[in-house]
């Protein structure tokens, strides 16, 4: 048996456009019924979600029978999380809230085994079919997503630096905690936010770099594939679950007679 090739890192190397959705609800069962919505990616969150090993495992078990590339935010650049994910088999890691690229690298090395890296090996695991996979150790590399993620204005300003770190294959803005960072606090498409993105995105964009990022407004994540972001995911499972619930409740009330 070979290592599955990763649909999502191919396509972004070749510059497809990746639409994509971020998974909250911290359970495989939820995890199934966006499964098969036809997202070429998605992330499964463990820094804003109450997720720990068990959860992410059966979200990533929900994903495995369809299309879509399942990733995994960690909560922290914690070399031992890093470890039990790879271990589980999550086919790309996002890296939140790095400052420098001195932690991009401290990124890549925990992804990867000696000499290259920090990463400790297993025998058997789900990442290697318990063994299964006869290549695993030569591939992996190949065919894990390494994306980081900046968040404040500093490093957002200082992107260019990131690019030149080997063995990331992506750059994620998180416009929330930027908007944070500028003073407009939950404000994410406060036209500031974007004016420091937009240029930082550009200069990646013309090095190479996959850009990415997360909007919730379905016609503004568009645009920003349409201006050349890569990889831009367009809601999240929490959101769709909150706002279906309280627009069916309005729905049905506007309908009930005061009588």
């Amino acid at each position: 048996m070979k290592l599955r090739e990763n649909s999502f890192l191919t396509a972004i190397r070749a510059g497809q456009k990746q639409l994509g959705l971020w998974v909250s609800l911290s359970n495989g069962y939820a995890a199934e019924v966006v499964a098969h919505a036809g997202y070429d990616w998605v992330m499964l969150d463990m820094e804003h979600a109450p997720s720990d090993m068990a959860s992410v495992l059966g979200q990533l078990q929900a994903f495995s029978g369809s299309e879509t590339t399942a990733m995994v935010r960690p909560d922290w650049n914690d070399a031992v999380k890093v470890k039990r994910l790879m271990d589980l088999g999550a086919p790309g890691l996002l890296f939140p809230m790095v400052q420098t690229p001195d932690e991009a690298r401290a990124a890549v090395a925990a992804c990867r085994y000696p000499p290259r890296g920090i990463r400790g090996v297993a025998g058997l695991n789900r990442a290697n079919q318990f063994g299964r996979v006869a290549d695993y150790n030569a591939e992996v590399e190949n065919q894990t997503v390494i994306l980081i993620q900046l968040e404040t204005r500093a490093a957002v300003e200082n992107a260019a630096a990131f690019a030149e770190v080997e063995g990331i294959d992506g750059i994620f803005f998180g416009p929330a905690d930027i908007a944070a960072d500028l003073g407009h606090l939950g404000q994410t498409l406060h036209p500031e936010v974007w004016e420091v993105i937009r240029p930082a995105a550009k200069t990646l964009m013309d090095k190479g770099i996959p850009v990415g990022t997360l909007v919730t407004d379905p016609n503004f994540a568009a645009q920003l594939l349409n201006e050349g972001f890569t990889f831009v995911a367009c809601g999240t499972d929490v959101g769709l679950l909150a706002q279906g619930a309280d627009a069916l409740r309005t729905k049905v009330r506007d309908k009930i007679s005061e009588t």
